[in-house]
């Protein structure tokens, strides 16, 4: 059984920084690309940032480029999401995401809040 347990969220004033993991487990993780989403109150879930399995590829929203940055550690199954230079326009739930083969597989989500 495929799990994603997010943690790292929480409050945080403008322009400070949060590290978020994603613990994987119930698949051969280094197989498979892992991404991160968001979602505002009221909008869309959104692509954040997204990794490749190999040679470890990334591509960001343009929101985020330049600010968050995404890694992996295969030897741990965990996916991290570096999130620095924070913005109020951050604040949102943010979901770890594979998709293996025809399943797709989220967290529950850790809510971030960029807030003074």
């Amino acid at each position: 059984q495929v799990q994603l347990v997010e943690s790292g969220g929480g409050l945080v004033q403008p322009g400070g920084s949060l590290r978020l993991s994603c613990a994987a487990s119930g698949f051969r993780f280094s197989n498979y690309a892992m991404s991160w989403y968001r979602q505002a109150p009221g909008k869309e879930r959104e692509l954040v940032a997204r990794i490749t399995n190999i040679n470890g590829f990334t591509n960001y929203a343009d929101s985020v480029k330049g600010r968050f940055t995404i890694s992996r550690d295969n030897a741990k199954n965990t996916v991290y999401l570096q999130m620095n230079s924070l913005k109020p326009e951050d604040t949102a739930v943010y979901y770890c995401h594979a998709r293996t083969g025809l399943q797709v597989n989220w967290g529950q989500g850790t809510q971030v809040t960029v807030s003074s």
